[in-house]
């Protein structure tokens, strides 16, 4: 059995009018339940909650302040490429936008990670276009002995891609891997990627179980905020969250959130998201999952990010580019969407410890799991 196997037994429309249907005392009793299940989930995104944004802020303040203490993990991306196959409606690198392309070479690569020590990061998260041929497993192994020296800690986020192949890369320096499904409706799945790959929807929905079977130490969950409804969206991803946790329990996971920013060829949002409705979603994450980790990019406004350091998020990028050679030179290949927060990683860091909370640059260290 795989995710797929739970995911039809869901109906889209059902699930979306089960959450709305969610009233007041619904709200208040997932609040009290000792142990909140998937219903309590619903109730905790739906609109009848809104009204208690402040409570449910609250609560999820104590649970990750008693999981996590007061620390944010500081992490960076490192774009590779910008090639793609793929056809997306919404991202800068899609097959149909005539946009200058770039693959960053050994000493590129060395060159920005250069940048990032200097910034003081040793947690790094990889990211390329979904070009299987040009930036396959081979260059990832390649690039991944250039960069495993230099960090203790190292997530990918690019194709999707089989089990083995992942087998391959986790004794190369790989820790986590983030997956998004962009959108759980099958339906309006398919109009948003129309050619390659990344088109068939089961190889990507059973992405995570892949991971979960090669091994994986974190697996990185979410949806695009903004292609369908975010609430159903969400739903079924903390459907998905609580299968693999349950199937794979010696990993551990990461829910992000990113929304629909500009970027060239861009599309409009089908649901807007409030900055209120944001929060919303993060405190039911931490009221739901007390374990699960909450991240939150430079998609987001400066303003926004200081007031979500303390309500349930405990990892943040900072002083980040979206295109490969950003950091150092290449201002030539095109941005994946456009920053939003765009302050430097020591200014955020500052901002954190004004509230109390600790930036953390390292927290995980491999000579630990080589003694086990």
């Amino acid at each position: 059995m795989s995710f797929v196997d739970i995911f039809e037994q869901h109906n889209w429309d059902d699930m979306k009018h089960s959450i709305y249907a969610k009233q007041a005392c619904d709200v208040e009793n997932a609040l009290r339940a000792p142990y909140r299940t998937l219903e309590d989930f619903k109730a905790l995104i739906s609109p009848a909650a809104l009204p208690y944004l402040e409570q449910m802020a609250q609560l999820s303040h104590r649970i990750t302040q008693k999981r996590f203490g007061k620390t944010i993990q500081m992490y960076i991306p490192l774009y590779l490429s910008n090639e793609c196959q793929n056809i997306c409606t919404y991202c800068g690198f899609s097959l149909s936008n005539k946009i200058p392309r770039k693959t960053l070479t050994d000493k590129e690569i060395l060159s920005e990670v250069d940048c990032l020590k200097q910034m003081g990061y040793d947690s790094i998260l990889l990211v390329s276009g979904e070009a299987h041929i040009t930036v396959g497993v081979d260059y990832f192994r390649h690039a991944l002995k250039l960069i495993k020296p230099h960090f203790s800690y190292i997530a990918m986020e690019v194709q999707p891609m089989d089990e083995e192949e992942y087998k391959e890369l986790i004794p190369e320096g790989v820790n986590a891997v983030l997956v998004y499904q962009e959108t759980y409706h099958k339906e309006e799945y398919k109009t948003h990627h129309p050619k390659g790959k990344k088109s068939i929807f089961n190889y990507r929905l059973e992405t995570p179980d892949r991971l979960g079977e090669a091994g994986i130490h974190k697996i990185g969950l979410g949806v695009l905020i903004g292609l369908e409804d975010w609430r159903t969206d969400s739903f079924f991803t903390a459907l998905h969250l609580n299968y693999l946790e349950k199937s794979y329990w010696k990993t551990k996971y990461s829910i992000s959130f990113p929304r629909l920013r500009p970027h060239a060829g861009g599309i409009m949002p089908k649901m807007e998201m409030t900055n209120a409705e944001l929060v919303q979603l993060i405190c039911a994450y931490r009221i739901f999952n007390e374990e699960v980790e909450l991240s939150l990019s430079t998609r987001e406004s400066g303003s926004l990010r200081n007031n979500l350091v303390k309500i349930g998020i405990t990892s943040m990028s900072a002083g980040s580019k979206t295109n490969p050679g950003g950091y150092t030179a290449a201002s030539e290949s095109l941005e994946q969407f456009e920053i939003n927060d765009e302050r430097s990683a020591q200014q955020i860091a500052e901002i954190i410890r004004q509230q109390g909370y600790e930036p953390v640059w390292k927290d995980w260290d491999r000579v630990l799991s080589e003694a086990i």
